[in-house]
């Protein structure tokens, strides 16, 4: 019962920014000192906000400059980069999304790798990448975004949809059961959307933070995301949301 109604108010914040406890306690049909003790829980996770009198989607959904971002979750963004630099293999195309999580992917790429393509719109990323000799590195032009370093329209997505690659590193603010993968930034959305369209695998990268967040734009659902790898610190409530729709689901 408690793992039900701590997704009924995850999804709840999904819909909307906050909650009351009286409202939830009335949705939930369960008493005010119940919801009080399932909000705490969920807010020792990171899922949710505790504020005066209720809940609210957590902080952080509004954009950060890349390197505030890069100091939090450091152990496990650092897992999640090795695990995910651990898939790519001799000869493969890979697209190589911006953001601290995925900078920590380029940072772990096996220097033995030989024939390997990283197409990226990470300024910060290809500077890392040029330590590889095996990498055959290309940028995606386009204009600047100086909070992440990151390269987007106009021309980012013309060079995208001459591309075809066999994995696609995508970074994000928050994957939630309903609502799927989504992003702070519009004009970095629609850069993921069109490598996630021009990608064999899609392996999104989220820390246990991320989970059962909802950011402003869309990038796709979790029926289009073949891997999620996330941290070990997930809850089995955060967990049980995505499974259903995701089959591949790894904790590092």
């Amino acid at each position: 019962m408690q793992k039900a109604r701590h997704n009924e108010i995850i999804a709840v914040l999904g819909d909307r920014d906050s909650a009351s406890v009286s409202e939830l306690s009335k949705l939930l049909g369960v008493s005010e000192v119940t919801v009080r003790s399932d909000l705490n829980v969920l807010a020792q996770t990171g899922l949710v906000r505790r504020t005066r009198g209720g809940v609210a989607r957590p902080l952080g959904l509004s954009e950060q400059p890349l390197e505030e971002n890069s100091k939090q979750q450091t152990a496990v963004k650092r897992r999640i980069g090795e695990a995910a630099a651990a898939m790519v293999q001799d000869g493969q195309t890979i697209f190589l999304d911006v953001g601290s999580t995925t900078t920590e992917i380029a940072r772990h790429l096996s220097p033995t790798l030989r024939g390997v393509t990283v197409v990226t719109n990470g300024l910060n990323i290809a500077l890392e990448l040029e330590r590889l000799p095996g990498l055959h590195i290309v940028v995606t032009g386009g204009s600047l975004r100086r909070l992440q370093h990151s390269l987007v329209s106009p021309y980012a997505l013309d060079l995208l949809s001459r591309i075809r690659a066999d994995l696609l590193f995508l970074g994000c603010n928050g994957v939630h059961a309903r609502h799927g993968v989504t992003n702070a930034n519009f004009d970095e959305a629609e850069v993921k959307t069109r490598m996630a369209e021009y990608a064999e695998q899609v392996v999104v990268v989220a820390d246990h933070s991320k989970l059962g967040v909802v950011a402003r734009a869309h990038l796709l659902p979790l029926s289009g995301v073949n891997t999620l790898i996330t941290g070990r610190q997930a809850t089995e409530a955060q967990l049980h949301t995505l499974s259903s729709d995701l089959t591949d689901i790894r904790l590092v």
